[in-house]
């Protein structure tokens, strides 16, 4: 019991030291995680002979995380994928299996081994591509939808690889005779030990009809058994029976999987995408989230606990060239699939660059493949380390993606060409988020025709489904505000989220209209002295309003009448109004407020003018008394 909280212990402090640093750098969680690893296993010393084991337990992670992704998918959408899944998973997969083949051929191994470590290297690491870009919030980007298809492909891949690989051992010992003299292959571990299964011994016709039968069952289940179960246990009102629940679900699909042979992350994938319009659909995410992002912390620290640098030290020019030569020519055909299915700049570069390691799955293909006599152990010691290396530098591969991303300066709007505007109004609403339309709504409701822009389709789309007319379109772009009526528009509101964005309309929209009325929204007050200096002419703070209403509320509840609470209301609008326009005067985009002694001097002068005026409006109250 001491070892194991002692092991908990080294490995939670591991990862609450080096995580936080390495995202505070930029590097991501991930980063953060293999280093913690590689410092707690082959540089101190702190762990060793348990990493292994622990890698089986943590990879359960990845299984938790694929169930999420699925929450996510209707089963429409996963049909609407399948033109990526077959195109650019499909094609990933044979092509880089092909090319590390003849590779692995020229240097001199035989064909069996070839084609295994071919198949081994061309997975992808699931695990590290996903959870970066949900970090980075580019799941959704064209880039990151094409990565998650070849990513998707690659995991359903696997299967056929498991039932492929016995095929490919190599001549040795260890073989069995069958009770109808057949010749079996028994790996020393399955001897001595057997595991639970449904099709041991079963005819390949029964094996079939097996797995399909538990395909089916995970999807019936799904669709009539979950929603009567959690009604059941919403009913008990205890917290914690959900987490059993969506514990206990994922737990046993995967147990079903494993004993059917197949994938257990291929089927709770699956079972998400049968829940993802469940009623019960966000109960699952919260309470499966945090297992996933703890488990998926430990496989990484396993992973970088686990490489074995006396490997790299004997043989460094071989493991180093294996590693960066697989990137390298991963790279070249993610690049080259990508351009086919038109995928182009930043996109391209995302999708290159975020798959063209070698991934998780290949440590379970490299396990499998040893039991099975499939690939020397020399080979199988030097492929475990190519795979941690290369996993061990995606997330440098992200950050040399965020560089390029910035000097290629792909405009967002590529995706999907601009809707044609065919409409003209006295006002243009830039962004028609949670800000925008309000002021759409007032706006219109009064009469007054608008033009609305947005960037976001998905938000046209929902506009347009209430009854309200968008065009999709990138607001910052001139030849859309030119067409939107920008040289005619008496009023243009810039309301979009982006704080840049809006500054950068408001810039050009100042300079092409010297005389046109600008209503910006402020994120902050930096923003709104940025705005100022930008030329808007009414400058809204996302916030201001409603916490001013709050404020009221407070002294309304504390002893003021409503027209008091009012009046200082209105007192301090004013006040601030003039404050921002004053400080504006004094405040410099290159020097932190806290560090601007004239700023920070007139800033404490108008708080105590804020506060003078405010008492004598309770002092006239008073007089009046």
């Amino acid at each position: 019991m001491e070892g194991f909280l002692y092991q908990a212990t080294i490995y939670l402090a591991a990862a609450v030291i080096a995580v936080p640093i390495a995202a505070r750098l930029g590097l991501g969680s991930v980063l953060g995680y293999l280093a913690a690893g590689i410092v707690i296993g082959p540089v101190l010393g702190l762990v060793g002979h348990e990493t292994h084991d622990l890698q089986h337990f943590a990879e359960f992670g990845v299984v938790m995380m694929l169930f999420l992704i699925g929450l996510e998918l209707e089963p429409k959408a996963l049909w609407d994928m399948r033109h990526r899944l077959l195109g650019l998973g499909g094609l990933q997969v044979v092509l880089t299996t092909l090319a590390v083949f003849f590779g692995f051929r020229m240097l001199g191994y035989g064909w069996s081994v070839s084609l295994a470590t071919g198949m081994i290297l061309a997975l992808s690491s699931t695990a590290i591509v996903l959870q970066t870009l949900s970090e980075k919030g580019l799941i959704q980007t064209p880039g990151g939808r094409s990565a998650f298809s070849v990513l998707l492909t690659q995991d359903i891949a696997v299967i056929p690889m498991l039932a492929f690989l016995p095929l490919l051992a190599l001549p040795s010992l260890g073989l069995t005779a069958n009770p109808d003299g057949s010749l079996a292959r028994v790996a020393p571990e399955e001897a001595a030990e057997h595991t639970m299964s449904l099709v041991e011994g079963l005819p390949g016709w029964g094996v079939t009809l097996v797995t399909l039968g538990a395909v089916a069952a995970v999807i019936l289940t799904g669709v009539y058994l979950t929603t009567p179960v959690f009604r059941f246990i919403h009913a008990a009102k205890l917290r914690e029976m959900y987490t059993a629940l969506a514990l206990g679900i994922v737990v046993g699909i995967a147990f079903l999987m494993n004993m059917v042979g197949l994938s257990p992350a291929l089927g709770t994938f699956l079972a998400g995408v049968v829940l993802a319009n469940s009623e019960f659909r966000h109960e699952l995410e919260s309470d499966i989230e945090p297992f996933k992002g703890l488990l998926l912390g430990l496989f990484f620290i396993t992973v970088g606990a686990g490489i074995n640098f006396q490997v790299l030290v004997g043989e460094p020019v071989v493991i180093l060239s294996m590693a960066f030569g697989l990137i390298l020519v991963k790279g070249v055909i993610l690049f080259l699939i990508g351009r086919a299915f038109k995928l182009r700049r930043r996109r391209l570069m995302l999708f290159t660059l975020s798959l063209s390691q070698a991934g998780e799955f290949g440590f379970v293909l490299l396990s499998f493949s040893q039991q099975q006599n499939v690939l020397p152990p020399v080979l199988t010691e030097q492929l475990l380390l190519v795979i941690a290396l290369t996993m061990l530098i995606t997330p440098l591969l992200f950050l040399l993606y965020d560089w390029l991303s910035k000097k290629i300066g792909d405009p967002v709007t590529e995706a999907q060409e601009a809707d044609d505007i065919d409409d003209e109004g006295p006002v243009i609403i830039a962004g028609i988020g949670r800000f925008g339309q309000i002021v759409n709504r007032l706006v219109q409701s009064s009469g007054v025709r608008t033009v609305v822009l947005d960037h976001d389709m998905r938000t046209i789309e929902v506009m347009r489904r209430f009854g309200f007319k968008g065009y999709f379109g990138d607001p910052t772009r001139p030849d859309i505000l030119r067409a939107a009526g920008l040289g005619k528009a008496r009023v243009l509101v810039a309301a979009m989220d982006n704080p840049k964005s809006v500054t950068q309309l408001v810039e050009y929209a100042r300079k092409f209209r010297p005389d046109l009325h600008i209503i910006a929204r402020a994120h902050d007050r930096r923003h709104t002295y940025e705005l100022y200096q930008a030329g808007a002419d009414d400058i809204v703070r996302e916030t201001f309003d409603s916490s001013l209403r709050a404020g009221r509320y407070v002294l309304e509840n504390v002893g003021f009448t409503e027209y008091e609470a009012s009046k200082l209301e209105d007192a301090f609008y004013h006040h601030d109004r003039d404050t921002i326009r004053d400080l504006a005067e004094l405040w410099d985009p290159d020097v932190p407020a806290d560090k601007n002694p004239e700023y920070v001097a007139r800033s404490k002068e108008l708080e105590r003018d804020l506060e003078t005026a405010l008492q004598g409006l309770l002092s006239e109250k008073d007089s009046a008394a």
